[in-house]
């Protein structure tokens, strides 16, 4: 089994939802994505945080067995986010960003990290993933995710990592943005020609949409009664997809992105990583057999 490598942020979170609030919770896309992909297979983490950052959190990560060889602690105070959600929570309003040691991240990836099989660029500055590529050793499996601020002030660093990606995983505006068309199907299309082997599209409440030269597939999202928390599901999906893919050499890319969903679906459920901190595989598989029932006929 192999593993697989994430380069992202490490973050405190306060979140308002009509459910509830919570305050300088552990956030940041290799945190979801981290503690999402660890339930398929180990997972190797390059990030920064600050002095501030709670040796708790540290311990949590930990207990899932994700390796924090890359986790870097420099003086200041770690990356803080802030955002509500209101109606359906479908769009995060963002109250406030503090970048703090963020601000400078330049990832040196460790020699042992190199040579990693599976690697997940999260959303950051397409300028730094091009660098962090650009450490690797041939890793078979390259997936990548970005968004519409990166796409209007980072065009040519984005096209350029584009081409060298196997896997985009970007949302609908993300994707007709880039493709330059409102037709989603032909978006995708020509995104393919610019180089990567798939692209699947993140619908959030509608499921995910993968597009290839020789397939098209469409994975429902889970069906919920409510959600107390949209933060994270995306790097959780991704989490799930790439772990699946990691523990399976890349066998089946449709069964990966149920998993996804069934990951993006469970973190949803409470705030922050909370869900996912009393989950088990049993719980996983269940939902996996309920999205095979939901779509079979």
């Amino acid at each position: 089994m192999a593993s697989v490598l994430v380069v992202g942020s490490v973050a405190l979170d306060t979140v308002i939802t009509p459910t509830g609030e919570v305050k300088d919770v552990l956030g940041g896309s290799a945190s979801y994505f981290s503690y999402a992909a660890s339930f398929f297979t180990s997972v190797k983490l390059v990030a920064v945080v600050g002095e501030d950052f709670s040796q708790e959190y540290i311990d949590l990560l930990r207990s899932r067995n994700i390796d924090l060889g890359g986790l870097r602690v420099e003086r200041g105070k770690t990356f803080r986010w802030g955002g509500r959600y209101r109606g359906d929570m479908s769009v995060a309003e963002t109250l406030y960003t503090d970048l703090n040691v963020f601000e400078n991240f330049s990832p040196d990836i460790p020699d042992e990290y190199k040579r990693s099989e599976y690697l997940f660029l999260a959303n950051i500055d397409p300028e730094l993933q091009l660098n962090i590529l650009n450490q690797m050793e041939k890793p078979k499996l390259v997936a990548c995710d970005t968004m519409n601020y990166w796409i209007n002030n980072e065009w040519d660093a984005l096209m350029e990592i584009i081409k060298r990606v196997d896997v985009l995983i970007v949302n609908d505006a993300e994707v007709r943005a880039i493709g330059g068309e409102t037709n989603l199907i032909s978006a995708a299309s020509r995104i393919l020609c610019l180089g990567p082997k798939a692209i699947i599209i993140k619908k959030g409440e509608h499921g995910a949409m993968l597009f290839r030269e020789d397939c098209f597939f469409y994975s429902p999202a889970y069906p919920l009664p409510k959600v107390v928390d949209p933060t994270g599901a995306g790097d959780s999906f991704a989490g799930g997809f790439m772990g699946y893919m990691a523990k399976t050499e890349g066998n089946n890319i449709q069964r990966a992105i149920v998993y996804g969903n069934a990951m993006g679906s469970f973190c949803v459920e409470d705030f922050g990583l909370r869900r996912f901190q009393i989950l088990n595989n049993g719980e996983i598989e269940e939902r996996f057999k309920e999205f095979q029932q939901m779509v079979s006929f």
